[in-house]
């Protein structure tokens, strides 16, 4: 049973007439439409409330942390009565649109996630960057955590010594691999002040916009993180919830928002290590199924299949967007990756997806050079993601033979299987769509559609057999 309540507390939520919803660290107090947060006299190897004072200064955290993100949510710090404490009041919301509800009755879709990568990458790009001299983002700072995982669940779990010893031996020999890019990625600003516990439910669904809320204020280093290892925990908990179409979809609208495709070969390790940050907590809670649980979804991560790389071939408006996210999002195992060139095109010239380039037909962004740089930049990145154990896919024309001959390659040097996602529709309706085109990447239109006609060259005996078949179309979300 709980311990019973302090009596300035007792008296606090009887004034409010506040139902009483309590966690391991936290009271909460709900009445009329608001929520009070006070933190409980307590110190954990991880946390330090335990003076009026230091919850006074975690209320305050708390209070500017979320801010940054749920300024509607939260509403400021109440003093309650004269007992030296202090609340955290905010406005309530319907539970039932927290992610992790949403996702439990089928109602989470792409374009959730969509927006949430946007959300997120927003954020991170306003967030403040770790200090040069700083712990965080360094990389035995990061090792630490992970290897304590394992030290932690064998005291609890001797009869997983044999699992725990084989993700260990992996953690570590990963960690080796990568940890100059872990000291590269803090040089380049990529560790900041993060939100820290993004799972889905700490993300709400309000007037049609996902928001996150509750993040870490009471420990530095679990927010001061890599923004791939935000990512992750997002990436995981969607396994978690048997979403892997949801999870990959994430990450990548992440990686066109962000385009961090430096994070790519960091992210696996991350999401080992907050599967295991999991199974320690499954574990100290007594829960052994799930900490089993937990441990197959980190041993599942630690062994990615043959990668593959698919390239699509089609017109302009002949689906190769759509048919390759279809693609992207029935790949088992969540690990596959894609790279869309009217997106990357943009990039190079430092515009962002959407935004019109006011280019002519063969000019501006468009021009023969322009396409050759494009085509080198999916090449360098498509190798970097298959170099890290993703398969890709590249969403491109490659109406020249000589285009699609030099992935082909690339998938041989990498050791990986090669594919074609080709795609058609009658030349009417490719008209009609281009026509219809809105809000896209692509600044193809009809003119542009004829000139294609001129110089395709389809696809020879040799590339029909590594033809595979379009996946089956869903309905828009």
């Amino acid at each position: 049973m709980s311990a019973p309540l302090p009596p300035w507390l007792e008296a606090f939520r009887a004034q409010l007439g506040a139902e009483l919803v309590e966690t391991h660290i936290s009271w909460l107090l709900l009445a009329d439409g608001f929520a009070w947060k006070l933190k409980k006299p307590i110190t954990l190897p991880f946390l330090d409330y335990g003076s009026a004072a230091r919850r006074h200064f975690f209320c305050q955290e708390e209070l500017r942390l979320n801010r940054r993100f749920a300024p509607e949510l939260y509403l400021g710090l109440e003093a309650v009565g004269d007992s030296g404490e202090w609340a955290v009041k905010m406005r309530r919301f319907a539970e039932s649109q927290r992610l992790d509800h949403v996702c439990a009755r089928g109602a989470l879709t792409p374009a959730h996630l969509s927006a949430l990568a946007r959300v997120v990458h927003a954020f991170h790009r306003a967030a403040a960057t770790a200090p040069a001299a700083s712990r965080f983002g360094e990389p035995e700072q990061i090792r630490a955590p992970a290897i304590d995982n394992f030290t932690a669940i064998r005291g609890l779990r001797p009869d997983a010594a044999a699992r725990l010893d084989r993700l260990e031996a992996w953690t570590e020999a990963e960690f080796a691999r990568i940890a100059p890019r872990l000291a590269s990625r803090k040089a380049a600003g990529r560790v900041r002040e993060c939100h820290g516990d993004l799972h889905l439910g700490n993300l709400v669904l309000l007037h049609g916009e996902v928001i996150p809320f509750d993040c870490i204020e009471f420990n530095d280093d679990f927010r001061w993180i890599d923004v791939a290892s935000e990512l992750a925990f997002t990436y995981v908990d969607l396994l978690d919830h048997r979403r892997p179409d949801l999870a990959i979809w994430l990450l990548n609208e992440w990686l066109t928002e962000s385009g961090d495709f430096d994070a790519v070969p960091v992210l696996r390790f991350y999401a080992v290590y907050k599967a295991m940050v999991r199974a320690k907590v499954a574990a100290f809670a007594g829960q052994p199924d799930t900490t089993d649980d937990y441990l197959a979804q980190a041993e599942r991560l630690t062994a990615p299949t043959l990668p593959r790389l698919v390239i699509t071939h089609g017109l302009s408006g002949s689906g190769k967007s759509s048919l390759s996210a279809e693609l992207l999002r029935a790949a088992p195992h969540a690990a596959t990756l894609r790279l869309r060139s009217d997106v990357e095109r943009k990039r190079l010239y430092g515009l962002p997806p959407l935004a019109s380039s006011r280019s002519c037909v063969a000019g501006g962004i468009y021009t023969p050079e322009a396409t050759r740089r494009t085509y080198a930049r999916l090449t360098e990145v498509a190798g970097q993601i298959l170099d890290a154990g993703w398969s890709v896919i590249v969403d491109a024309a490659f109406l020249q033979r000589d285009e699609r001959r030099s992935f082909a390659e690339l998938a041989q040097r990498h050791g990986a299987d090669f594919a074609i996602l080709a795609c058609t529709a009658p030349l009417d309706e490719l008209r009609s769509r281009l026509r219809a085109r809105r809000n896209d990447p692509s600044e193809a239109t009809v003119e542009v559609l004829e000139r294609q006609l001129e110089w395709i060259e389809e696809l020879d005996t040799d590339e029909q057999a590594h033809v595979i078949p379009p996946p089956q179309r869903r309905e828009p979300t």
